[in-house]
């Protein structure tokens, strides 16, 4: 069964980028890519991805092997984009966030569906009830401002706990309205 993950790292204070939406506070940190919630385990499991357009911008900008996604991935973006050269499936989108999952659920083909950053567009995905998990790894720094963990009240039920090297991980389901 799909599910919808918001999978993420943020600091102490809550922030997942600067204001600048520079990830320099995460890149220098320790993780263990086969510990606890890695990476490696949680991407095999996902079979489309969403992300806004700041996400987008500075993986274009500073990934160091480009884009690396080979599932379909859409972009929630009220600006334009040059199109894509590479061959990539990337869909750039404004529309409406519950007509796009449905689209996404089906493209993922029984997989989850990764919803890649930022907090404000998980948000809306919680917002309409679409939203099933949120797995974030917690970086011992703080940087005092930027754009927000989850900028909005959801009401989540902690299902795991786990430490990464510097991080403490923690994995959470959304609590469905009125339970």
């Amino acid at each position: 069964m799909t599910r919808t993950v918001y999978y993420t790292a943020t600091t102490l204070d809550g922030f997942i980028a600067t204001p600048e939406h520079s990830l320099d506070w995460l890149l220098t940190r320790d993780i263990d890519n086969t510990g606890p919630m890695n990476y490696d385990e949680f991407i095999a499991k996902v079979g489309a991805i969403a992300m806004g357009a700041s996400t987008y911008a500075w993986i274009e900008e500073h990934a160091p092997g480009g884009w690396e996604y080979t599932m379909p991935a859409w972009v929630f973006a009220h600006r334009d984009f040059p199109p894509r050269t590479d061959g990539a499936d990337v869909t750039f989108t404004s529309e409406p966030v519950p007509q796009v999952h449905a689209r996404m659920v089906a493209a993922a083909a029984g997989k989850d569906v990764w919803i890649v950053g930022g907090g404000d567009l998980a948000g809306q995905f919680a917002d309409h009830g679409l939203l099933d998990e949120m797995i974030v790894s917690y970086a011992p720094v703080t940087i005092g401002a930027g754009a927000p963990l989850l900028p909005r009240h959801v009401e989540f039920r902690l299902e795991e706990l786990a430490r990464n090297r510097e991080f403490a991980c923690a994995r959470f389901t959304v609590v469905p309205d009125g339970e």
